[in-house]
């Protein structure tokens, strides 16, 4: 089958190549074949090296398709079903998943050292332990999350991370209060999910943030009251808080230069919620008199910070009484040269249809 292969970290282009294998079949397992996928921004920090993921691989983790193969023991799925590929399955048994606190089971991580594909000149593995940017996959029963058949493929890739990524980091994590007013760092797809679930939330300002005039267009289509570029921020917070600082301040770019102008940006008291992944090394810095005086939550939000399936479940509920644009993601593109024209390529086949929502 086909793939698009990161051959080394480090590198910005992808090959896509023709005799690729999904491997791992059996007992337990699932195979999928591979019908929508997105490129979330985790992607790219794989490949950068920003995140860690052994090479060569293939990325994706936003994924949607149907059930080709079921291996002995896997109950609720059958061959011809609808499923999203969910990359963070929970294992159900260990201290988190008891606790409720399913987002953070690291089950389904242990996979992610095992080779999902391969070719004649070697093991290949799938990001996340996934790898949706292929025509098939192999991947755990629990991976596999049945959808509703009114449901499209590249919606449903869009629910598997950054949507229900966005959206839970409002309505779980930050609980964003009506009437209060928000800034969003960053508005790729896991931030314009953010202001859509602020918006859900009843906020009364939500100021978008990011330095590429397209995606502060698309910000105000999707529930942003005003868009400012990064320099324009301070102004923002002066006009729209008398100074004082926004309620809420989401930082979905990953990085701590980004989440100390968010942490100045939060109001005393207020709520900086932390939904970016960075790397190992890039450290946040806050003083211990102003951790102790200012009295700001900072509050770190993995996959939405909830129960995953129900929360994908919300995402659908949203979705069907037109209190979220979910289709209007599918078109929010970033044009990335050897990324783009990859997926592309994969795209002109029968069976994969790309959406990119970075």
């Amino acid at each position: 089958m086909r793939a698009a292969v990161l051959h080394e970290t480090g590198q910005d282009k992808l090959e896509v190549l023709d005799d690729v294998e999904a491997v791992g079949f059996g007992p337990g397992k699932v195979k999928i074949r591979v019908r929508a996928t997105g490129l979330c921004h985790s992607d790219l920090s794989a490949m950068s090296g920003v995140l860690p993921q052994p090479a060569p691989f293939v990325p994706g983790h936003e994924g949607a398709g149907e059930v080709t193969d079921v291996g002995d023991g896997v109950t609720g799925i059958s061959r011809g079903d609808r499923v999203l590929v969910c990359w963070l399955p929970a294992c159900g048994a260990c201290p988190s998943c008891k606790r409720g606190q399913t987002h953070l089971c690291l089950a389904g991580l242990m996979n992610a050292g095992t080779p999902n594909f391969k070719r004649p000149g070697g093991d290949v593995f799938g990001f996340a332990g996934t790898g949706t940017f292929a025509e098939e996959v192999v991947v755990d029963a629990g991976c596999a999350v049945p959808i509703p058949d009114d449901l499209p493929y590249e919606v449903a890739a869009l629910i598997g991370c950054g949507v229900t990524t966005g959206l839970g980091a409002a309505i779980n994590t930050a609980r964003v209060e009506a009437g209060s007013s928000v800034a969003v760092i960053g508005c790729g797809g896991v931030g314009i999910s953010a202001i859509q679930g602020a918006r859900v939330q009843g906020a009364a300002q939500i100021v978008a943030v990011d330095p590429v005039a397209s995606r502060r267009e698309a910000a105000l289509r999707f529930g942003a009251t005003e868009a400012v570029a990064p320099d324009e921020l301070a102004d923002a917070k002066q006009r729209v808080t008398a100074g004082e600082g926004f309620d809420y301040v989401f930082e979905v770019v990953g990085r701590a230069a980004t989440a100390r102008t968010a942490y100045e940006t939060t109001r005393r008291g207020g709520t900086l919620c932390v939904v970016g992944a960075g790397a190992m090394d890039d450290l946040f810095q806050v003083n211990m008199f102003e951790l102790f005086f200012d009295e700001k939550r900072i509050l770190p939000s993995m996959y939405g910070g909830g129960d995953v399936l129900r929360s994908y479940e919300r995402a659908v509920a949203l979705w069907r009484a037109g209190r979220i644009d979910l289709e209007g993601l599918i078109t929010h593109r970033v044009r990335l040269d050897g990324i783009n024209d990859a997926l592309d390529q994969m795209r002109t086949g029968e069976a994969l249809r790309t959406c990119i929502e970075i």
